[in-house]
């Protein structure tokens, strides 16, 4: 029967959340938004018309001047 070695898959990046993160003199400053709905520690992507989290799929839409 057709047993043989099984290939692997590639490994995802690991993320790169000290990006996230900005440290000026005593405060450290988050440049990312928090997901509403998942809560801290989930980073929401920003696109350029929208806000989008890969978690639970949540987007929201910025304003745009016209």
């Amino acid at each position: 029967m057709g047993e043989g070695k099984r290939k692997r898959g590639k490994a995802k990046p690991a993320s790169k959340r000290y990006k996230k993160y900005k440290i000026s003199g005593n405060k450290v400053e988050r440049l990312a938004r928090f997901c509403p709905r998942c809560g801290p520690g989930i980073f929401m992507m920003q696109a350029k018309d929208r806000l989008y989290c890969g978690k639970c799929h949540y987007t929201e839409f910025l304003e745009t001047k016209k």
